[in-house]
């Protein structure tokens, strides 16, 4: 797969994809996985409520976030790929962490939820042929395509490394 067209996807969306240097989007996924994971996994276990501003999400809020992300986006991108004309509903990225009960659940259960998540990420992507990766539709009211939707989603998980490389540790 080649690297997506910027100007196919909205402008907001273009500092994900820029923080993916690879061109193979399958490869990235799954080494992102292995190697996020890993990180994760060395998390100190009093940083895992921990937020480092009041009203900031805790560490298990940010990991539920970029899963609920994930599964949604994965879900953007089977829509347009399966031909769905009708534009696809927006989310309230700070709604859904209120809501996610996510200080309540177990870190190792996330951790697996990721995986598990991610996996399926993968798969789907790796099923979209050529017709199907540079299917377009409308999500959250703008035009979007499903390869662009795959790089997004790397770079998501990129760009929250980061943060919690910054605010977190």
């Amino acid at each position: 797969m080649a690297r997506p067209e910027l100007s196919r996807v909205p402008e907001y969306f273009h500092r994900y994809i820029n923080q993916v240097a690879e061109d193979d989007l399958l490869l990235v996924l799954e080494k992102q996985a292995s190697s996020f994971l890993t990180f994760l996994e060395n998390i100190p276990a009093d940083k895992k409520d921990y937020r480092y501003a009041e009203g900031k999400w805790s560490l298990k809020e940010l990991l539920q976030h970029i899963i609920d992300t994930e599964r949604i986006f994965a879900y953007r991108a089977l829509c347009i790929a399966r031909k769905e004309l009708a534009p696809l509903p927006g989310f309230d990225e700070n709604s859904y962490a209120d809501n996610s009960k996510a200080d309540k659940r177990d870190w190792k259960e996330l951790l697996e939820e990721f995986k598990i998540v991610r996996r399926s990420t993968q798969i789907l992507f790796g099923s979209f042929d050529q017709e199907q990766s540079e299917a377009s539709g409308i999500a959250s009211g703008k035009p979007i395509y499903v390869l662009g939707i795959g790089f997004i989603l790397a770079g998501h998980v990129n760009h929250h490394l980061t943060v919690i490389k910054e605010r977190y540790l």
